[in-house]
């Protein structure tokens, strides 16, 4: 069996390998190649990968490669964690939204928007690899924004079956138990555990928690709550959660608090990216230590905490037919009553081998969905502009987003983004 994984150079590879040698018994793999565009990383990432496999035994055979189309054929399942001009095209994301006094981050307002119109041309090319390479592989999206890329493959490439992962809902489930575990003392298997969430990727509320059966959620939300009136300054104002009876994805800080985030960005440099960039060296040059064969601990300052769990958990629940309750980005198809059926949507699925059937979920309330269908229709806006480079659907992307610029000001918003992205950016240029 084999498994191809696009932006095989990232520093989150080795983890990744690293939860691949740790399920060996129940997902036989036999190949793993690491594609990406860049030599130097994949000589420096794809020669600990193969070491790290040799340690173990050689379960299976690390394969580096420049050759998308080499690492697609026969796969079995394809994963994409890439970043379309790497991480000095985030931090120029990030001060996009400064120089505009927007928010600039990776995934939400301009930032996230820049990063989807370089990056989903990129994937809708891995999803077209795949329907004449490996048809029936499954597409596994980590590449950020997580939700935003599944929106363009399901209305561009529906046939290929590909669904987006984040692990904002495995860290949640992880620490929620860690406060059930704290309240009562019962340690829990977070496997057997399943979160109730709802929303958009990095747009979410978690509204529920189930093991084995038995409801967890009126005890984890109320010690939540004690967590939050204990803190000398809490992530969350009390009475937004108290009366939502939910806890936000901790990405709605932008939205429910932007001024403070505004504020945060005052304070930069260093933004997110410059300082990933400085993790990034380090790690680069334990990774290149030609004894080492075991990822070194700097690796959780890179965050992603659980990514190895969260892939390989959902990819052996696939393989081995386990229908297993998962959150995904996916087509809802019905599954929330009342809302568009062909949204995509972060929810829990049952994974099986045969399909990947979204659960049936109650809608949120007003004061949830009102932001939601504004992101949303923000989305739908951004994926028509990505695939087409029409900058009047770019244009109204950037004004319908709650987070863009006020209209009079989206002009200039705009022509700046796409003069700082020119490079990674061809299907707006005239002369492309």
């Amino acid at each position: 069996m084999k498994v191809a994984v696009f932006g095989g150079g990232s520093s989150y590879t080795p983890e990744l390998v690293k939860g691949f040698l740790d399920r060996v018994d129940t997902f036989p793999m036999t190949e793993l190649w690491l594609a990406d565009v860049s030599p130097e990383r994949l000589e420096i990432v794809g020669g600990f990968a193969q070491r790290m496999a040799r340690a173990a035994g050689s379960p299976f055979a690390v394969r580096p490669t420049t050759d998308a189309r080499a690492a697609v054929e026969g796969a079995a399942y394809v994963t994409t964690q890439l970043r379309v001009g790497g991480m000095a095209a985030r931090r120029e994301d990030e001060y996009l939204g400064k120089r505009h006094r927007l928010i600039g981050q990776e995934t939400t307002g301009v930032g996230g928007l820049a990063k989807a119109l370089r990056t989903i041309p990129v994937i809708l090319d891995i999803a077209r690899h795949m329907r004449d390479l490996a048809p029936g592989a499954l597409l596994v999206n980590f590449t950020n924004p997580a939700g935003l890329v599944t929106e363009a493959l399901a209305r561009h490439s529906p046939e290929v079956s590909a669904v987006g992962v984040c692990n904002v809902p495995i860290t949640t489930k992880m620490r929620l138990l860690e406060l059930h575990e704290r309240r009562t003392g019962r340690r829990l298997d977070p496997q057997a555990a399943e979160l109730e969430t709802l929303g958009l990727n990095h747009l979410s509320w978690h509204r529920g928690l189930r093991y084995e059966g038995e409801d967890l959620w009126p005890d984890v939300f109320a010690a939540f709550l004690e967590e939050l009136s204990a803190e000398a300054e809490p992530e969350w104002d009390a009475r937004l959660v108290e009366t939502l009876g939910m806890i936000p994805n901790y990405y709605l800080q932008y939205y429910y608090y932007t001024s403070h985030k505004l504020a945060e960005q005052d304070g930069w440099p260093p933004s997110r990216a410059e300082q990933v960039m400085a993790i990034e060296g380090d790690l680069l040059r334990e990774y290149g230590e030609p004894d080492r064969s075991e990822p070194p601990a700097d690796l959780m300052k890179r965050g992603g905490a659980y990514y190895s769990t969260l892939a390989t958990q959902l990819l052996n629940a696939h393989y081995n037919d386990l229908r297993e309750t998962h959150v995904v980005n996916t087509v809802h198809r019905g599954a929330v009553e009342g809302w568009p059926a062909d949204w995509v949507l972060e929810m829990p699925v049952e994974v099986s081998h045969a399909a990947i059937r979204p659960l049936p979920a109650a809608p949120l309330p007003h004061a949830c969905y009102a932001l939601l269908a504004a992101v949303k229709s923000f989305e739908i806006l951004a994926v028509e502009a990505a695939v087409t480079g029409d900058t009047d659907a770019l244009f109204q992307a950037l004004l319908a987003h709650p987070l863009g610029p006020e209209a009079d000001h989206v002009e200039a918003v705009m022509d700046d983004l796409l003069r700082v992205n020119r490079a990674y950016l061809p299907q707006f240029r005239a002369d492309a």
